[in-house]
Protein backbone atom coordinates (compact mmCIF):
# COMPACT_ATOMS: atom_id res chain seq x y z
CA UNK A 1 0.00 0.00 0.00
CA UNK A 2 2.81 2.38 0.86
CA UNK A 3 4.53 1.66 -2.46
CA UNK A 4 1.38 2.68 -4.42
CA UNK A 5 1.24 6.04 -2.62
CA UNK A 6 4.92 6.68 -3.43
CA UNK A 7 4.38 5.83 -7.11
CA UNK A 8 1.33 8.11 -7.24
CA UNK A 9 3.28 10.99 -5.70
CA UNK A 10 6.17 10.56 -8.15
CA UNK A 11 3.71 10.38 -11.07
CA UNK A 12 2.04 13.60 -9.92
CA UNK A 13 5.45 15.33 -9.74
CA UNK A 14 6.33 14.16 -13.26
CA UNK A 15 3.01 15.46 -14.62
CA UNK A 16 3.44 18.80 -12.80
CA UNK A 17 6.96 19.16 -14.23
CA UNK A 18 5.70 18.40 -17.76
CA UNK A 19 2.94 21.01 -17.43
CA UNK A 20 5.51 23.52 -16.16
CA UNK A 21 7.80 22.86 -19.16
CA UNK A 22 4.88 23.24 -21.59
CA UNK A 23 3.85 26.55 -20.01
CA UNK A 24 7.44 27.83 -20.11
CA UNK A 25 7.83 26.75 -23.76
CA UNK A 26 4.61 28.52 -24.74
CA UNK A 27 5.69 31.77 -23.09
CA UNK A 28 9.27 31.58 -24.40
CA UNK A 29 8.12 30.89 -27.98
CA UNK A 30 5.98 34.05 -27.96
CA UNK A 31 3.14 32.23 -29.74
CA UNK A 32 0.31 34.33 -28.36
CA UNK A 33 -1.78 36.72 -30.39
CA UNK A 34 -0.56 40.23 -31.06
CA UNK A 35 -2.94 43.08 -30.32
CA UNK A 36 -2.43 46.03 -32.59
CA UNK A 37 -3.33 47.72 -35.84
CA UNK A 38 -4.01 45.97 -39.14
CA UNK A 39 -2.18 46.79 -42.36
CA UNK A 40 -2.30 45.28 -45.85
CA UNK A 41 0.19 44.23 -48.53
CA UNK A 42 -0.27 42.85 -52.07
CA UNK A 43 1.99 40.19 -53.59
CA UNK A 44 2.01 38.34 -56.89
CA UNK A 45 2.86 35.10 -54.98
CA UNK A 46 2.90 34.16 -51.29
CA UNK A 47 4.24 30.59 -51.53
CA UNK A 48 4.32 28.98 -48.08
CA UNK A 49 3.00 31.93 -46.07
CA UNK A 50 0.12 30.99 -43.74
CA UNK A 51 -2.32 32.64 -41.40
CA UNK A 52 -0.57 32.97 -38.05
CA UNK A 53 2.91 33.25 -39.60
CA UNK A 54 5.20 35.75 -37.93
CA UNK A 55 5.82 39.32 -39.04
CA UNK A 56 9.37 40.34 -38.12
CA UNK A 57 11.46 43.47 -38.21
CA UNK A 58 15.22 43.15 -37.67
CA UNK A 59 14.57 39.52 -36.70
CA UNK A 60 12.18 40.43 -33.87
CA UNK A 61 8.54 39.37 -33.93
CA UNK A 62 6.33 42.45 -34.17
CA UNK A 63 3.12 40.91 -35.46
CA UNK A 64 1.40 38.07 -37.24
CA UNK A 65 -0.46 37.31 -40.46
CA UNK A 66 -4.22 37.59 -39.85
CA UNK A 67 -5.66 36.62 -43.23
CA UNK A 68 -4.75 35.72 -46.81
CA UNK A 69 -7.09 36.26 -49.74
CA UNK A 70 -7.10 36.52 -53.53
CA UNK A 71 -8.22 39.76 -55.13
CA UNK A 72 -10.75 38.89 -57.82
CA UNK A 73 -9.95 41.87 -60.07
CA UNK A 74 -6.14 41.78 -60.12
CA UNK A 75 -5.45 38.20 -58.95
CA UNK A 76 -2.91 39.48 -56.45
CA UNK A 77 -2.61 37.86 -53.04
CA UNK A 78 -3.82 40.23 -50.34
CA UNK A 79 -2.11 39.77 -46.98
CA UNK A 80 -3.55 41.31 -43.83
CA UNK A 81 -1.11 41.70 -40.93
CA UNK A 82 -1.62 42.75 -37.34
CA UNK A 83 1.27 44.83 -36.01
CA UNK A 84 1.99 45.57 -32.34
CA UNK A 85 0.78 49.05 -31.34
CA UNK A 86 4.22 49.86 -29.90
CA UNK A 87 5.79 49.60 -33.39
CA UNK A 88 5.22 52.55 -35.72
CA UNK A 89 5.98 51.80 -39.37
CA UNK A 90 6.94 54.63 -41.76
CA UNK A 91 4.61 54.77 -44.76
CA UNK A 92 7.45 53.93 -47.20
CA UNK A 93 8.30 50.66 -45.42
CA UNK A 94 8.72 47.50 -47.51
CA UNK A 95 7.61 43.90 -47.00
CA UNK A 96 9.26 40.69 -48.20
CA UNK A 97 8.37 37.03 -47.73
CA UNK A 98 11.44 35.19 -46.45
CA UNK A 99 12.25 31.51 -45.81
CA UNK A 100 13.26 30.56 -42.29
CA UNK A 101 15.48 27.78 -43.65
CA UNK A 102 15.62 25.34 -46.55
CA UNK A 103 13.10 23.10 -44.80
CA UNK A 104 11.29 25.64 -42.63
CA UNK A 105 8.27 27.82 -43.20
CA UNK A 106 8.09 31.42 -44.31
CA UNK A 107 7.59 34.70 -42.50
CA UNK A 108 6.99 38.33 -43.41
CA UNK A 109 10.02 40.59 -43.03
CA UNK A 110 9.35 44.32 -42.81
CA UNK A 111 12.01 46.92 -43.52
CA UNK A 112 11.28 50.40 -42.20
CA UNK A 113 11.51 53.35 -44.56
CA UNK A 114 12.55 56.91 -43.79
CA UNK A 115 9.23 58.77 -44.14
CA UNK A 116 8.02 61.04 -41.37
CA UNK A 117 4.41 59.78 -41.69
CA UNK A 118 3.43 56.40 -40.26
CA UNK A 119 1.09 53.65 -41.40
CA UNK A 120 -2.17 53.40 -39.49
CA UNK A 121 -5.14 51.02 -39.31
CA UNK A 122 -6.09 49.75 -42.78
CA UNK A 123 -3.16 51.34 -44.66
CA UNK A 124 -1.20 49.41 -47.27
CA UNK A 125 2.51 48.69 -47.68
CA UNK A 126 3.23 49.62 -51.30
CA UNK A 127 6.70 48.10 -51.70
CA UNK A 128 6.58 44.30 -51.63
CA UNK A 129 8.83 41.44 -52.70
CA UNK A 130 7.47 37.94 -53.33
CA UNK A 131 9.38 34.88 -52.13
CA UNK A 132 12.19 33.41 -54.18
CA UNK A 133 11.35 29.96 -55.50
CA UNK A 134 14.19 27.56 -54.75
CA UNK A 135 12.89 25.14 -57.40
CA UNK A 136 13.00 27.83 -60.10
CA UNK A 137 16.53 28.86 -59.11
CA UNK A 138 17.76 25.27 -59.27
CA UNK A 139 16.06 24.78 -62.65
CA UNK A 140 17.66 27.92 -64.07
CA UNK A 141 21.06 26.84 -62.76
CA UNK A 142 20.74 23.36 -64.31
CA UNK A 143 19.58 24.67 -67.69
CA UNK A 144 22.27 27.36 -67.69
CA UNK A 145 24.93 24.72 -66.98
CA UNK A 146 23.58 22.52 -69.81
CA UNK A 147 23.72 25.50 -72.18
CA UNK A 148 27.37 26.09 -71.26
CA UNK A 149 28.21 22.43 -72.05
CA UNK A 150 26.63 22.68 -75.53
CA UNK A 151 28.66 25.78 -76.41
CA UNK A 152 31.99 23.99 -75.85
Amino acid sequence: MRRNALETAIGALVIAAAVGFLAFSYMAADIGNVAGYKILARFDRIDGLKEGSEVRMSGIRIGQIKSLSLEQETYFALVEMEIDDAVKLPEDSSAAIISESLLGGRFMALTPGGASKYLSEGDEIRFTQSPVSLEQLIGKFIFAAQGEDKKQ
